[in-house]
């Protein structure tokens, strides 16, 4: 294990930023704490009153030979919006501000570069802080690890997310910045085995044409699967016509199959639709399916699928999902 480093992350609620952090390989402890306020040792009621300018944030230590600083501050742009000026999620105040609090000048360097980065793929100014670190006081004893000790408590970050740290491996790929290239794309036979648009949807986030894609008016029955790994997802018995153009489905085959990430991407906010297994990106669900087939749509890009008559599922692998089409 290398030398540990630290670094003071702000991302609102500190409950659910703690948490989320400290599933990150190669982060060793994470710590609940108030920072870069004014005065000694506040009290968690004087924070929230935000008198004396305290941000919610969390102390980080991790080992640099495991994990990156640019890694961390990758992953830790998916679980905020970093527009957001003095408020995350439901919560608003001075003390939910969105900051990046340093001790070494060493690392400002990294720190303006991502930010940068991050500016780069937002129609909005960003609102987060890059500062030194002037104080950090740990927080209250029933603060820390609250996710772990009241499972199901409050947290303003999607569940899908926490799944994204455990699954994150530090130099492998990558950060999976909303919309960005999924684990897959390390597979360097993708280029020969898709079509451009298959390549770029599923690993470069893009979206195909309305109307004018493979699967948008197919009602035949059979089954879609991951164009990329073949994973099954969606039923034809679960397709309805939305007239948005692409396939839209009321649900998943099952839902362990796919992720849901908040998308901040083009001053949008909406959630996107990953395949778990392949990291696919696949579309985007809204609310605004029929409701007496449970009120989502799954809006998904032909290109990410590939379709299975049922005449063909039991040859290709698939007879054991033939009862869920009826």
């Amino acid at each position: 294990m290398g030398a540990q480093r630290e670094i003071v992350l702000a991302g609102g609620c500190f409950w659910g930023v703690e948490h989320y952090l400290s599933l990150i390989p190669g982060v060793l402890s994470a710590v609940s704490g108030y920072a870069n306020g004014k005065g000694e040792d506040p009290g968690y009621e004087e924070v929230c009153s935000g008198t004396r300018g305290f941000a919610e944030a969390v102390l980080v230590g991790y080992d640099p030979t495991v994990v990156s600083l640019r890694e961390i501050l990758g992953l830790f742009w998916n679980i905020i919006d970093p527009t957001s000026l003095n408020r995350q999620g439901n919560d608003v105040g001075v003390q939910y501000r969105t900051g990046v609090y340093y001790r070494d000048p060493a690392d400002l360097p990294v720190i303006e570069e991502s930010l940068s980065g991050l500016g780069g793929r937002l129609s909005k100014p960003i609102a987060v802080e890059c500062l030194p670190l002037a104080n950090f006081y740990p927080a209250e004893g029933y603060h820390q690890k609250y996710l772990e000790k009241n499972p199901g408590g409050y947290c303003h970050i999607p569940e899908g997310r926490f799944q994204e740290a455990r699954d994150f491996r530090p130099g492998a790929k990558a950060v999976p910045q909303g919309g960005g290239p999924g684990p897959a794309a390390r597979d360097p036979s993708l280029r020969e085995r898709l079509s451009p648009i298959q390549y770029e949807v599923t690993q470069n986030g893009a979206t195909e044409p309305p109307f004018r894609n493979a699967f948008h008016d197919k009602f035949e029955p059979g089954i879609y699967v991951d164009v990329v790994d073949g994973t099954p997802l969606f039923l034809s018995t679960d397709k309805f016509q939305s007239g948005c153009g692409w396939p839209s489905f009321s649900r998943p085959i099952d839902q362990a199959r796919v992720r849901d990430l908040p998308d901040r991407s083009h001053g949008l906010d909406r959630v996107e639709v990953r395949a778990a297994a392949s990291g696919s990106h696949l579309g985007h669900v809204f609310p605004d399916g029929p409701g007496d087939l449970g009120g989502l749509r799954y809006c998904i890009n032909s290109a990410s699928l590939r379709f299975v008559r049922k005449d063909d599922m039991e040859a290709e692998g698939y007879g054991g999902f033939l009862p869920l089409l009826g």
